[in-house]
């Protein structure tokens, strides 16, 4: 019995070494998310999720909407939804929901006319959302029956309401399938346009823009202006999970661009270690195509 004894503790100690590092060096692992919709020479959204490369795609961008206007979606130079063009879009929806990857409505971006003007205008875009991309009923739907799977708020400017967008959003959940919430502030903490939806903590993903920033962005020279930032928004919001925003090339961001050696050996380690840590975002896929950049780091994120 003695002899059991001690071959029982020696296993005991044998497993609890193994598994000593990483209970002292956790880390989390993550997902590729990208941007789609800004060049028509990216290639489709199927194309898209057949690469097999991304686990959540927003399509850019409902870039009018607010303020009494009927809102437009603008895929550049995929199609055009004045005539109904982008219908064909929601072939590519289902498709890749069909992998398991999330693809949700990108509204805002970095131009367009878009703005919120009370609680009111903010609930009267969620219903549009809602019924024209999400889980709602209506005859002009431009990207077709495909029923989305939530609302990512790329905000660059207008007003303080959309807090209430969120809210209504969320509200709609209640309602059968989940609307899943997203945001891309830029990495200055606190967003200036972001703020106030953001504090409601009703978001599940947050990418946050470390690019055209370059007092927040990662450099080899100075990571810390880098690290600092990741960790107020870490710990100053309360969102599901948290993602690196970058450009997938030095072409499509005026500043913030990180070697793939550099994100793999620098940035992630860091990252991974927070719980909330949820992988990568770039901008765009056109991008991602020239450079090859998610190849490069998916065996990393």
């Amino acid at each position: 019995m003695a002899a059991l004894f001690t071959k029982f503790c020696s296993q005991a100690l044998t497993i609890f070494l193994l598994l000593l590092p990483a209970l002292f060096s956790q880390s989390y692992a993550g997902v590729v998310v990208v941007y789609w919709g800004q060049n028509g020479g990216e290639g489709s959204l199927t194309d898209t999720c057949n690469t097999g490369k991304y686990q959540i795609v927003n399509i850019g961008f409902l870039s009018k909407f607010g303020n009494g206007q009927r809102p437009e979606i603008n895929l550049a130079g995929h199609c055009n939804p004045a005539s109904n063009g982008c219908q064909g879009v929601g072939a590519g929806i289902k498709n890749c929901q069909s992998k398991g990857i999330k693809v949700l409505l990108s509204i805002g971006g970095g131009v367009g006319n878009y703005g919120l003007s009370s609680d009111a205008d903010a609930n009267s875009v969620a219903d549009y959302l809602w019924n024209n991309f999400l889980g709602g009923q209506s005859n002009s739907r431009p990207l077709g029956n495909a029923v989305l799977d939530g609302i990512d708020f790329d905000i660059e400017k207008g007003g303080p309401f959309y807090a209430a967008l969120a809210r209504r959003l969320s509200d709609y959940s209640k309602r059968g399938k989940k609307v899943y919430l997203s945001a891309a502030p830029q990495c200055p903490f606190p967003d200036q346009y972001l703020n106030g939806a953001l504090s409601t903590g009703l978001f599940d993903y947050v990418w946050v823009q470390f690019y055209n920033n370059p007092q927040c962005e990662f450099t080899t020279s100075n990571p810390n202006a880098f690290k600092n930032s990741w960790n107020k928004w870490t710990s100053s919001i309360k969102a599901g999970q948290f993602f690196v925003g970058l450009p997938a090339s030095r072409q499509a961001a005026g500043s913030g661009f990180v070697n793939p050696n550099d994100l793999k050996n620098q940035v992630l380690p860091f990252v991974k270690g927070s719980p909330k840590y949820g992988g990568v975002m770039l901008y765009d896929k056109f991008n991602d195509d020239r450079s090859g950049y998610s190849s490069q780091i998916r065996g990393s994120v």
